[in-house]
């Protein structure tokens, strides 16, 4: 098949009212490159290009249906059976988009024939037109698109889904508030701070509806601060680090969750070594699961909606069938629980809304893998916003269920199981019905941990390619399965190392992990502050607006961040010693001052801003 290469250069722009588009132009002179003539056949002067629906293939390229007709110096002539590559830049072509005059084509013609010849139809394969509506953001926003977009809506929620963790995430952390406020603090702190952690989202939808790309905080941050680059570098390290503990945590609670399936089921009780074992395990599985890409992590999230929303009916009916006592509802609504020797039981309620926000964080995350979704800029903020309502009733029903079915709070708090929540299932439903509830909840936290790892590679990746990283090149390489693979195994190798703190001193282990949940509220808290101080930071809105509500939504989601960040850091025991410290404050403040020396040594000379791929 002889072949000819030319630079077609757009003179005229015309978009019909079915969507296509009718290019005429006129082919470069310049046969030293792109435009060299690569055939035995004449050069070519002119050509028009009728385009139909055009798709976007995994180079990048916009693969299109279109009919040909060219004419050389020997006489007009018809394309047939042929293939057109539309080069980026310029964008996909798409209804309304006008290209500025002199932008180029690339273009690829296969076999030709005689001018009698009807005139021929691209073989190629055609993408949906989301998926080119999609890049085309992206593209205005100054990147290559690189990632195939494989992710549909069930997919990008089940993203924010398995980050935010309902069933496991409560089930982690339920002793925090049975302990410090009962089941008054558990219930009414969860629909509070699950009101707030909404508006949060709502804020987070309108910004990632704006910027549909992954970086999600740090980009958000770096776009409407330009000024300030300083502030999107500490936002990018705090919430990627916050993202790798976030997975560590999660990987030590399945740990934990087996080693009280051994206990419960055998008698046997595991010994820290063993234990972090098991985390270096499940560090290393997910990572291999990261490493397979985005097609593997899109059925995974899609099947922990599924397993959530069923897991949800097989916990709350075994555990309200089987408890041999229901408690009444003034002691779920009203009784108050105080094992912290604090004597304020304001103070002691508030301390129980910890619950409720560590286990909602985590709704950003569809951002994430916003370069992965097809009509990112819309299904993105959707999930931001689903994952938050889906997990506060989920939730709410999961938590009414554990609050009428706990037999006794104290057994709870002096239990010897590794995780607590598995002492209340014991007392509930007995021991084989407990195996079977912590079963449930281990398999939502392997996904889980999975999903903060596809976060934190995602989150390397777009620090990298603003050269807010170092080893760009690494951080930014793809394998054949579209995963950013130095970022997952950067991921896998902190966690196995920060997993070895668990065997010298759980103190230190945990003063490490309670960073996480501060950390990430303080990366909340900057682009919250933009909008709140700058209201027009945002230039071009995307289809989820909030319209007159955006400053008051981002003001409420202000001073809810800013009491949540006081309230994680204040002692959670009174009197305060070496061993109920809450030294969050302490791993916080070192990881704070790890990043600035990072910036004054490394960052200041190599960030500069947002480093656009491809520009116009």
């Amino acid at each position: 098949m002889s072949m000819i290469c030319a630079l077609f250069t757009i003179r005229e722009l015309r978009i019909t009212e079915d969507s296509s588009a009718t290019y005429h132009g006129k082919v470069s002179d310049d046969t030293s490159g792109a435009g060299a003539i690569s055939s035995t056949h004449a050069p070519i002067h002119t050509l028009t290009v009728r385009l139909g629906r055009c798709s976007v293939v995994r180079d990048t390229s916009a693969m299109v249906k279109l009919q040909c007709t060219y004419s050389t110096a020997g006489g007009q002539r018809q394309g047939r059976g042929t293939r057109c590559y539309l080069g980026v830049p310029p964008a996909p072509p798409v209804p309304g988009y006008r290209p500025e005059s002199g932008m180029c084509l690339a273009i690829t013609m296969g076999k030709s024939e005689s001018p009698s010849s009807s005139e021929g139809e691209v073989i190629a394969k055609e993408e949906t037109y989301d998926v080119t509506l999609s890049d085309q953001r992206l593209l205005d926003l100054g990147y290559r698109p690189k990632f195939r977009r494989e992710m549909s809506l069930f997919g990008v929620l089940g993203i924010s889904f398995c980050a935010i963790g309902i069933l496991n995430g409560m089930s982690s952390a339920i002793q925090t508030g049975l302990f410090s406020g009962g089941p008054l603090g558990l219930f009414w702190g969860w629909n509070i701070c699950s009101f707030f952690m909404l508006l949060i989202a709502f804020s987070f939808a309108e910004i990632c509806s704006a910027y549909p790309t992954m970086g999600g905080l740090y980009f958000w941050v770096c776009k409407m601060k330009p000024d300030v680059p300083v502030l999107g570098f500490f936002t990018g390290w705090l919430y990627s680090m916050a993202m790798v503990f976030t997975g560590v945590s999660a990987n030590l609670s399945v740990a934990l969750y087996l080693s009280s399936m051994a206990e419960v089921g055998q008698g046997r009780i595991l010994t820290r070594v063993e234990i972090a074992a098991i985390a270096w395990a499940v560090n290393i599985f997910s990572g291999i699961v990261n490493t397979i890409g985005t097609k593997a992590i899109g059925h995974m999230s899609t099947l922990f909606v599924w397993w959530t929303l069923g897991g949800t009916v097989v916990l709350v009916t075994t555990l309200l069938v089987k408890a041999p006592m229901k408690n009444s509802a003034d002691f779920v609504f009203t009784n108050v629980q105080n094992f912290t020797g604090w004597q304020s039981r304001g103070f002691v309620v508030l301390l129980g809304f910890l619950q409720a926000v560590y286990t909602l964080e985590g709704c950003e995350t569809a951002a994430q893998v916003a370069e992965e979704a097809v009509r990112a800029e819309i299904l993105a903020p959707l999930a931001v916003v689903g994952s938050i309502a889906g997990s506060w009733l989920i939730g709410l029903a999961y938590l009414l269920a554990l609050l009428f079915a706990v037999q006794d709070i104290a057994s709870v708090q002096a239990t010897t199981f590794a995780i607590p929540i598995a002492q209340l299932f014991y007392d509930a439903v007995g021991p084989k019905l407990t195996q079977m509830c912590l079963l449930v909840v281990m398999v939502s936290q392997v996904m889980a941990a999975i999903t903060t790892f596809t976060a934190s590679s995602r989150l390397f990746y777009a620090l990298a390619r603003d050269d807010a990283f170092p080893l760009k090149k690494q951080f930014m390489t793809l394998n054949r399965f579209q995963a950013p693979y130095w970022g997952v195994w950067t991921s896998v190798l902190i966690g196995c190392i920060i997993s070895c703190a668990y065997i010298g001193s759980a103190i230190a282990f945990n003063a490490i992990l309670s960073s996480a949940a501060i950390s990430v509220m303080l990366s909340y808290l900057q682009p919250i502050i933009i909008r709140v101080f700058w209201p027009g930071s945002i230039e071009d809105f995307g289809p989820f607006r909030l319209g007159k509500w955006s400053w008051p939504v981002n003001f409420a989601s202000f001073l809810f961040t800013i009491f949540v960040c006081v309230l994680f850091i204040l002692p959670t025991a009174y009197p305060v010693d070496v061993l109920n410290m809450n030294y969050a404050i302490v791993a916080v403040g070192g990881l704070l001052v790890v990043i600035t020396i990072n910036w004054f040594w490394w960052g200041r000379h190599s960030f500069k801003g947002l480093v656009k791929t491809v520009t116009f």
